[in-house]
């Protein structure tokens, strides 16, 4: 791994392909207007909605979000919310569904409950939920509470996530997230009581302080929860795009072969407690519908990371969203001001995204495989693309030359083996044919 260059390199997580460095102002609220109505009728889309606003800032967080300890911004927020979904209505066409709803930030459950039953009124109004929907929030265990808890579901919230990050008191403190396993115990005691039978959790590994020992005791705390996936995220420390980041102790951070011991253990912990391994960081229970994609070939990656969402459209609402259309990606403008100011406008506040050219769907789903299922096939890309199997085989030994020949090629396609996985987001940047060397992406483990 050391001598492949794993612990020096830098790339991207390839949540959506081109990464959103490479977005440009080439995609405006004109185009994405006439890609909404060329969605067609009848059709289930999937809607992200941002609400990014915190009452304390973790400076662990490089999210887009903001501060504030009163309700007014949000109020005001909420209401340009409500009119992107109005404005969304007039250029939807009929008879869509909703395949999946998810509301992120920030933290969306800082949201009064009259809120809460506001915006969800005007999600009902745009589009009804499609039988076997999804649709989940993440939950902030110190920001809800019975009134709140009992609004979402009523609105239909099935789903729930919950950030836990590390559960030990020193590496908490050292990122700024104070949140005891009692707390974090009481919150989803809460939401199971409440009907909520589907709970994601998300841990990190490479924050400051962690050991062994220590992470293992997380994880093992975390496990009594019986969360139903848990993504095992590691910390990006990108104090140039996060500058709260720098108030971390950057001095007790682990080193990139110390990320990767964390890693393994915390995986092994997982899979020893019968958890599905689910592409590079992720893990479910068998029953769980991230672990069924997987058996069935259906497992998608987006910007929310792994999913089994079918849409092929997926729509952010509000500040800094990135939506995906069949034609390419659109992202809002990422300050709230500066949305707000569109939306009162009445146009969308697209102000980047990347429409496809050339080879880009090839090398998307060439990339998607590798990071979901670790294997291409030769023949499924033929079928879709129309590629030449010579031109792919040509393909795929160069990229394994420059492994060392430690993957696998053959004409029916290619495939990591698992002692290679920790190279995968390596593997899949030497399919990527934009230049990142001017962009500056986190560890590679």
């Amino acid at each position: 791994m050391e001598r492949l260059g794993l612990f020096d390199a830098k790339v991207p997580r390839y949540t959506s392909y081109p990464t959103a460095p490479h977005f440009s102002d080439a995609v405006d609220a004109a185009r994405v207007t006439r890609w909404i109505g060329a969605i067609p009728e009848g059709s289930r889309i999937s809607l992200y909605v941002h609400v990014p606003f915190c009452r304390r800032l973790c400076w662990f967080c490089a999210c887009r979000t903001q501060g504030t300890q009163s309700d007014a911004p949000v109020a005001a927020y909420l209401t340009v919310l409500q009119q992107e979904l109005a404005l969304l209505a007039r250029h939807l066409p009929k008879g869509v569904t909703l395949s999946r709803l998810h509301w992120g930030g920030g933290t969306p459950t800082l949201l009064s409950p009259a809120m809460i039953t506001d915006l969800a009124g005007a999600i009902a109004a745009l589009a009804p939920f499609a039988p076997g929907y999804e649709f989940s929030v993440e939950v902030d265990p110190n920001e809800i509470d019975t009134p709140r808890l009992a609004a979402l579901t009523l609105a239909g919230m099935n789903r729930a996530s919950i950030g836990v990050q590390d559960f030990d008191p020193l590496i908490q403190t050292s990122i700024g997230r104070e949140q005891s396993f009692e707390v974090t115990r009481d919150v989803t005691m809460a939401l199971r009581e409440a009907g909520v039978n589907s709970l994601n959790a998300d841990i990190l590994f490479g924050l400051p302080h962690q050991t062994g020992p220590r992470i293992t005791d997380s994880v093992q705390k975390l496990l009594s929860l019986a969360p139903d996936r848990v993504a095992l995220y590691g910390y990006a420390h990108v104090p140039w795009m996060a500058r709260r980041q720098s108030m971390l102790p950057s001095d007790a951070l682990p080193t990139p072969p110390e990320r990767l011991d964390l890693f393994e253990t915390a995986r092994q912990l997982f899979v020893w407690d019968g958890y599905d391994e689910i592409g590079i960081d992720h893990f479910a229970l068998p029953s769980d519908g991230l672990s069924i994609a997987q058996r069935n070939g259906g497992l998608r990656r987006n910007f929310q990371g792994y999913t089994d969402d079918p849409a092929e459209v997926l729509i952010g609402i509000g500040a800094s969203s990135i939506s995906r259309f069949p034609q390419g990606y659109a992202q809002n403008a990422a300050g709230t001001s500066a949305h707000i100011a569109a939306i009162r406008d009445g146009r969308f506040s697209t102000a980047r995204g990347h429409a496809f050219a050339g080879d880009d769907r090839l090398r998307a789903r060439i990339i998607e495989a590798l990071m979901c299922d670790f294997s291409v096939s030769t023949p499924a890309l033929t079928e879709a693309f129309g590629t030449s199997p010579a031109t792919l085989r040509a393909m795929f030994d160069a990229v394994n030359a420059r492994f060392e020949s430690c993957l696998e090629v053959t004409d029916r396609g290619l495939t990591i083996p698992p002692a290679a996985r920790p190279l995968t987001r390596m593997v899949a940047r030497a399919f990527d044919a934009f230049d990142d060397q001017k962009t500056r992406h986190s560890s590679a483990i």
